[in-house]
């Protein structure tokens, strides 16, 4: 618990909405700081070329993602899908120095090693999508990955990402994705219907109204 003990005190985490980053540090120390923490779940961490990025999720983020699963999980059963949940699993490969815990991740029609889906819950601010204020760019770390789709919920919206290039050429500028508007891993799913619910401040009702909208939808087709 050495290194944690010293990370904490160099990170000084006191806000629990606060993310903080650190550089140089090495695999070893991240491997290390991830076997500390494998009993604790307070902590999300992510690592990219030696920049170590650690977040103490609040209340709200924690009840927003479990949202979005649940949704999914209607959508999913109404929609008879077959998923495979890996929730905030850690997702590393040391060959690519990369490695990150999403709010939520899923795979689709077959079980894999890295999901085809990855979630995350962003703050207010515009520029974390893409890169944090630590200096992680969230879709290189997803890139190096493999992982397809990665949504942002944002300022009471989805941003999401479709993965075009294992190179970046086309799409440099958002490393390798591409903007788009619906899923391409779940193309029926209607993310205004999706995020309406998100918005809906009560769980319960926003979860029967979510499930009638899809059965709507499945409905009329």
């Amino acid at each position: 618990m050495v290194f944690l003990n010293e990370l904490m005190q160099r990170l000084q985490i006191d806000d629990p909405k606060e993310r903080r980053s650190i550089n140089n540090v090495s695999w070893a120390q991240y491997e290390a700081l991830l076997a500390d923490l494998e009993d604790t779940s307070h902590y999300r961490v992510s690592y990219l070329d030696g920049v170590l990025e650690i977040v103490s999720p609040s209340r709200r983020h924690e009840s927003g993602k479990t949202q979005i699963g649940t949704f999914l999980e209607i959508y999913f059963l109404e929609t008879d899908t077959k998923y495979f949940p890996t929730g905030s699993t850690t997702l590393r490969k040391e060959e690519q120095q990369a490695g990150t815990e999403p709010d939520e991740s899923y795979c689709i029609g077959s079980d894999k090693e890295f999901p085809d889906l990855a979630m995350e819950l962003c703050s207010a601010n515009a520029n974390e999508v893409i890169v944090t204020s630590g200096g992680i760019n969230r879709l290189e770390l997803y890139r190096r990955l493999g992982v397809r789709e990665v949504w942002f919920w944002q300022n009471n919206q989805f941003s999401m990402y479709h993965l075009r290039e294992e190179v970046p050429a086309q799409f440099a500028q958002s490393f390798g994705y591409e903007a788009i508007s619906h899923s391409e891993i779940l193309p029926g799913l209607d993310m205004n219907l999706l995020a309406a619910g998100v918005r809906n401040p009560n769980p319960l009702a926003a979860a029967k109204e979510f499930r009638q909208g899809v059965r709507e939808q499945r409905s009329a087709q």
